[in-house]
């Protein structure tokens, strides 16, 4: 009876936890750059003191899908999408390396170049400052910054940095709370030469929004199901009790 009970009760749980991970990848099913968490369950035997005669079920999210989001035309100077493998090097809120798909960028009032979630975007050595006033910005296939300083000539173009790109094998990435990619060992990655941008363009979300929804109907029901059993658990031990009372 309490075996019965225990896989319910846990089960019950672990479709919680599910439901949290398919709910924030439809709520993101509208963010540049998002790239959705994956989910499964397994079971798990439980050890402690005595014999290890429970098994629990247990929802993890391995890894996350690195498939391409569709590319969505701005016409945006500082919009930039990757093409193909490779991410954006940024800065994370810990000072620390951290990598991102999205590509919808902006600067501060001191020149910062940010991102849509305001993390300061990497170069060959450190956050990009991009020198102030600019009449025009133009981000190159390689990365490569170029500006027209306010009040120059058409011909006059400045190089002022070249943003971080690397590569560094989507199995070696890991996401954070914080929703941004680090490598698992720790590490910076080094910057990738071959990975090109597309100017005036951003990755959109690679959320399946129709597929969630499905996904969210499913794990409703299960959830319904394991809270018959408990119910059913508890109805069959108040029979048991019925019976010894006979």
């Amino acid at each position: 009876m309490d075996k019965l009970l225990y896989v319910a009760m846990s089960g019950a749980k672990q479709n919680m936890n599910s439901l949290a991970v398919r709910a924030n990848n439809l709520a993101n099913a509208n963010t540049d750059g998002f790239k959705a968490d994956m989910a499964q369950a397994r079971s798990m035997q439980a050890f402690g003191e005595g014999l290890p005669t429970r098994v629990f079920a247990m929802t993890e999210s391995p890894s996350a899908d690195f498939t391409a989001g569709p590319i969505k035309t701005t016409g945006r100077d500082l919009d930039i999408a990757v093409k193909g493998d490779g991410w954006i090097a940024v800065q994370s809120a810990d000072g620390g390396e951290a990598y991102t798909r999205s590509g919808s960028l902006s600067f501060d009032t001191t020149g910062l170049l940010r991102n849509a979630r305001g993390n300061p975007i990497m170069g060959d050595s450190g956050p990009i400052v991009l020198p102030l006033p600019i009449e025009k910005i133009e981000i190159a296939q390689d990365g490569i910054i170029s500006i027209r300083p306010l009040g120059a000539t058409a011909e006059v173009i400045e190089v002022v940095g070249r943003i971080k790109l690397v590569n560094p094998g989507n199995q070696n990435l890991m996401r954070g709370e914080d929703g941004l990619f680090r490598l698992i060992s720790g590490d910076n990655a080094p910057a990738d030469p071959f990975i090109t941008l597309e100017s005036g363009a951003v990755e959109g979300s690679n959320v399946n929004a129709v597929s969630e929804m499905v996904a969210l109907i499913d794990i409703q029901r299960q959830f319904e199901m394991q809270v018959k059993m408990m119910k059913t658990a508890e109805e069959m031990d108040k029979a048991s009790s019925s019976l010894m009372r006979i």
